[in-house]
C-alpha cells in the first residue's frame, strides 16, 4: 500500500538558516501520526512544505501521491490546515476574508458562492458578514 504522506530527505533554509535538515518519514493510511519537537525545530516549516505553501530547498515529498512542489494545487482541496496563530486578518470583514482565502485556493466566483454559503449555514454566522474579523469573539 502506498503511502499518503512520503517525505524523503526534506530540507528547507531560510538564508544562512537550515530550519529543516535531511528529514524522512512516511504516514501508511489509517496512522496516527504526530509530527513532535521543540520549538524552532522546524514542524510548522515541514507542515507548509507538505500543503504547497513553501517550497523545499532539497529532497523529495509527496502526499496523497502528488508531488509537494509540482501538484501543490492538487494537494490544497484535499488537506485543511490551521496554523498555531490566528490566520484570520482582523481589519478585513468576515466575507473579506472568507473571500481572499477561497481566492488562494483557484476557487471561481461560483465555487466560491458555493462555499462561502456551506461554511455559513455550518457556524451560524451569515449575520456576520459584515462584521469585521477583528470584532469577533
Amino acid at each position: 500500500m502506498s503511502p499518503l504522506i512520503d517525505v524523503r530527505s526534506l530540507s528547507r533554509s531560510f538564508g544562512a538558516l537550515q530550519a529543516v535538515r535531511d528529514v524522512s518519514f512516511q504516514v501508511q493510511p489509517g496512522a496516527i501520526f504526530g509530527l513532535l519537537g521543540p520549538n524552532g525545530s522546524g514542524k510548522s516549516t515541514i507542515i507548509r512544505m507538505l500543503l504547497g505553501i513553501l517550497p523545499p530547498s532539497g529532497g523529495e515529498a509527496s502526499v496523497l501521491g502528488w508531488d509537494v512542489r509540482q501538484d501543490a494545487e492538487r494537494i490544497k482541496p484535499h488537506v485543511g490546515y490551521m496554523s498555531q496563530q490566528f490566520s484570520l486578518y482582523t481589519d478585513l470583514s468576515v466575507q473579506e476574508n472568507l473571500d481572499f482565502y477561497g481566492r488562494i485556493y483557484g476557487l471561481d466566483r461560483q465555487r466560491l458562492a458555493q462555499r462561502r454559503e456551506a461554511v455559513l449555514s455550518l457556524t451560524g454566522m451569515a449575520d456576520r458578514l459584515p462584521q469585521l474579523a477583528g470584532n469577533l469573539s
